[in-house]
């Protein structure tokens, strides 16, 4: 799929950012009361993310984001409730976000979780596992790595919202809205884009 004009700018202007993070020249605007004063009554984010809860995961330092930049939704695992799918709704219909980011990462606990309980539905985390499963069901391979599982459930991800949100799925077909598939590296701090056959997706920045 082309990706809008739009969603590309931002898309590659929060990749630029992350490269500024990774090289250690952190230089992040926007961080001060007096931003937001300036945004007490409103909000016009470029992007949404959604990323996973762990404390790792910080998508306005990954990108160097200042306040009032992204949306962020973050939940374990960047599996998809209710509560979450509507959030990401909201962000699209009423904040009118042209680009969404999946940010999945490495080492992430509910990966290992979801492998070492794959194929039961424990007592605990009961929601979490029944979202990470399908990705397993798609593909067994996915269980010989934790890494390679959290990208297989981005993926996933995606098509969960396109299949449960007429909004999402809309915005998208009318090149409204861009969903960046991603997968964050602790080592390096890169944040690399993936396609339907994990491969990296080269953008220039």
């Amino acid at each position: 799929m082309k990706i809008p004009v739009e969603s590309k700018e931002i898309l590659v202007k929060l990749l630029k950012g992350n490269e500024q993070f990774v090289n250690g020249k952190y230089e992040a605007k926007n961080i001060t009361i007096e931003t937001l004063r300036q945004l007490a009554t409103n909000q016009n984010p470029h992007a949404c993310v959604l990323s996973c809860s762990d404390s790792r995961v910080v998508p306005e330092l990954i990108f160097e984001a200042g306040i009032g930049e992204l949306f962020v939704v973050r939940v374990a695992g960047i599996t998809v409730g209710p509560n979450v799918l509507e959030s990401i709704e909201y962000a699209v219909k009423k904040l009118q976000v042209p680009l969404l980011i999946l940010l999945g990462h490495d080492n992430c606990g509910v990966m290992e979780y979801a492998q070492a309980s794959y194929p039961e539905v424990k007592e605990h985390f009961q929601s979490i596992l029944k979202c990470v499963y399908p990705a397993i069901d798609i593909d067994k391979n996915s269980l010989s790595s934790e890494d390679k599982l959290a990208k297989h459930h981005t993926l996933w991800v995606e098509e969960f919202l396109l299949n449960h949100s007429q909004i999402i799925s809309d915005a998208v077909k009318n090149k409204k809205l861009y969903i960046a598939k991603c997968h964050l590296c602790h080592q390096t701090g890169r944040v690399k884009l993936i396609d339907a056959n994990m491969d990296e997706i080269v953008i220039s920045v």
